[in-house]
């Protein structure tokens, strides 16, 4: 095993465009979404016997929710503490989502329409969280945390819809509680965070929608247009894109090996690397190291390195993936404290093995490749 790893590590390193800079994006998933609302929500829920341990999901049921301000502005002080050789700080690119289901809304209608809010306004009710987009905006203006675009929600919504109106008791019991990140139970196996996943090949009509009024909205609230798409938990179909690139969006993240979602149950496995070009000149970002701290089980500091100077080594920038969930500590302090330790950590160690590193938002890096490739 340990022989294999390495090698597939090596290998997948290969592909696509060189880059001879020592560069390191962060990109972190997830902000601006309601996952977990609160740990009393969350004793409840299991106490139901809601499904919230499976797989990977206890850690994000646990720890996951709305950044507070002392999240944004304890992630804003270590960032700050680490320049790279151009003086720059340490950046993250939060992948965002723009809204959360307007809950109130949807009920009074009998679950008969989709109502969502902006993010900005789940804040507001949210104890510690009532100033956190002013924190969202310092951010930005300082390069430390400069938003993309990771959909307008972060839920399939007509997958979820679709249950309430056929009154599935579990969805139903979450949705009381504001919750919908649950292991639930699909026929195609489609899980109600993974917004694009695809049910039924007809359900593409109201994605373009989603993304298109998604796309206005970010650029609504932060001021900017988005140029950088992560699409929520992978799936994601290609025709897509033509409505994403009509929305601004000049760069794509997608896993390596992609499982295209066709609809009823059928993927298709796509190859990607990093600097391909789609035919409507969009350009593919790939992640080739992971830093998940709240995971247990691995030594996440010297994993991320080993992601780092293989990365390196093939002449690859480093795009780190790190979920909001590591620095999150409204439902868990601990949480909080243990992932900036560990970034802290993580961030001397690239400094003092690489003095020549530039810090770069996920954007940043594209325009660097779209020059490369003209």
């Amino acid at each position: 095993m340990s022989f294999y790893h390495p090698l597939a590590k090596n290998l997948s390193n290969l592909p696509g465009l060189f880059i001879k800079k020592k560069i390191v994006v962060i990109e972190s998933d997830d902000w601006g979404s309601v996952r977990m609302p609160s740990k009393a929500v969350f004793d409840i829920l299991q106490k139901k016997s809601i499904d919230l341990t499976s797989g990977d999901s206890l850690r994000y049921n646990l720890n996951d929710t709305l950044a507070s301000s002392d999240d944004l502005s304890s992630l804003f002080e270590t960032l700050t503490s680490f320049k790279d050789s151009n003086g720059n700080s340490a950046i993250f690119t939060p992948i965002s989502l723009v809204t959360n289901p307007d809950f109130e809304k949807i009920k009074a209608n009998n679950f008969q329409e989709y109502y969502y809010e902006p993010f900005t306004e789940t804040l507001n009710r949210y104890p510690g969280c009532e100033n956190s987009f002013s924190l969202w905006k310092e951010g930005i203006r300082n390069k430390l945390f400069v938003p993309q675009f990771h959909g307008r929600e972060h839920l399939n919504v007509k997958v979820w819809i679709n249950a309430l109106q056929k009154n599935d008791s579990d969805t139903h019991l979450a949705f009381d509680y504001r919750c919908w990140g649950f292991n639930n139970k699909h026929p195609n196996n489609i899980t109600y965070q993974a917004a694009f996943d695809l049910d039924k090949p007809a359900d593409l009509e109201d994605h373009k929608e989603i993304i298109t009024g998604g796309l206005k909205l970010f650029n609504e609230i932060f001021g900017y247009k988005a140029s950088y798409f992560v699409p929520p938990n992978g799936p994601f179909n290609e025709t897509l894109e033509k409505t994403a690139a009509e929305s601004g969006i000049k760069y794509l993240s997608t896993s390596k090996i992609h499982h295209e979602p066709h609809g009823n149950g059928k993927y298709r496995k796509k190859f990607h690397y990093l600097g391909q070009k789609n035919k409507f000149d969009q350009l593919y970002i790939t992640r080739n190291c992971f830093f998940e701290p709240n995971q247990e089980g691995k030594n996440w500091v010297d994993s991320c390195l080993a992601d780092i100077q293989i990365a390196f080594r093939w002449q690859k920038p480093a795009v780190i993936s790190s979920h909001r969930v590591n620095y999150i500590g409204s439902l868990n302090p601990k949480n909080r404290e243990n992932g900036l330790y560990y970034l802290k950590l993580l961030l001397q160690t690239i400094l003092k093995k690489w003095p020549t590193v530039e810090f770069m938002t996920s954007d940043q890096l594209g325009e660097l490749i779209a020059k490369s490739k003209r």
